[in-house]
């Protein structure tokens, strides 16, 4: 039990120290010096009476104490960074920041010209681009706008449905004119396939492609949507891509596309109280335009609150 309220940066020493397993490092991250962080755990850990870390030859090791305590501050990092976007702009003022979540391969492949354009129109706002395949929850304003591919579930949020794009396997030229191409869905066990190594998330949203892959399948593995696309452009085997990602590189091949085809839906969303916060509205809208000209479907827009309504 917690012996006195400890403050906010203390908390943040602690996260940085549990992500960098070393008090050098998270006081470069906090431009503190060591011995500092080193107060900071130590005031921590008198304040919860409990050990948060131990040491080990891989740097300082959480406690079991210190992992059920970290979604916890996970959840006021989050708090904290929600703040001070709103606190760096009034609503109705074209300022500020705002914080766009989207997953590696849009957030890498596809937004950044989009993004381009809207920094170019909006020198005042200043935007972050978190890029992640886990999905970041807008309920507890992780960010302010989300790029997703797949609908979204949780209530309270403006959804808009931009379309879908089109997946289908493709091989860099080299690889096709070394390993000839596949005539047949069976003929890709004869094949190199590039795939997950341990997190299949970005396969599992794609849904049953009846082909059963599975880790096995692939003869070169990683968790990297971005270095699964460079592993494809630089030749080593054959993999998924959007096709409108394949078709700016002529280098690319698309293998069986009469027999393997998927379609992945893209959605924005936001909080519904971020409704009436122009820059946010700015973005959400800017997005919705040039991400509609990218998949070529433009849809409607949704408010997921109870029964689904026009907003």
């Amino acid at each position: 039990m917690a012996k006195t309220v400890a403050s906010w940066d203390l908390y943040r020493t602690f996260l940085d120290v549990v992500r960098d397993g070393s008090l050098s490092a998270a006081a470069r991250r906090l431009g503190l010096t060591q011995p500092t962080a080193g107060r900071h755990i130590a005031a921590l850990e008198r304040s919860l009476g409990a050990a948060l870390f131990t040491r080990s030859q891989r740097g300082l090791l959480p406690t079991r104490a210190a992992l059920e305590l970290l979604p916890h501050a996970d959840a006021m990092a989050a708090a904290e960074a929600a703040f001070r976007r709103a606190a760096s702009g009034e609503a109705s003022v074209v300022g500020g920041s705002v914080r766009v979540t989207a997953s590696e391969i849009m957030g890498c492949e596809v937004l950044p010209p989009i993004l381009a354009r809207f920094c170019a129109a909006h020198p005042s706002i200043a935007v972050e681009l978190a890029v992640s395949n886990r999905v970041q929850d807008l309920l507890r304003r992780d960010a302010d706008i989300a790029v997703r591919t797949g609908r979204p579930t949780q209530t309270a949020l403006i959804a808009r449905k931009i379309g879908s794009v089109r997946i289908g396997l493709f091989a860099d030229r080299a690889y096709v004119k070394a390993r000839g191409l596949p005539k047949g869905v069976a003929d890709l066990a004869h094949h190199r396939l590039i795939g997950f190594d341990r997190d299949s998330t970005s396969f599992a949203a794609i849904g049953d492609t009846g082909l059963g892959l599975t880790r096995d399948t692939f003869g070169f593995r990683t968790d990297s949507d971005p270095a699964q696309l460079a592993a494809l452009r630089a030749g080593i085997g054959i993999t998924g891509c959007q096709h409108q990602i394949a078709a700016r590189d002529k280098q690319l091949v698309p293998i069986l596309p009469e027999k393997i085809s998927f379609r992945l839906e893209i959605w924005l969303a936001m909080h519904e109280d971020l409704r009436a916060t122009q820059r946010v509205r700015l973005m959400f809208d800017h997005l919705a335009r040039y991400l509609a000209s990218y998949v070529e479907q433009p849809k409607g827009e949704t408010k997921l609150a109870g029964a689904h309504r026009r907003d």
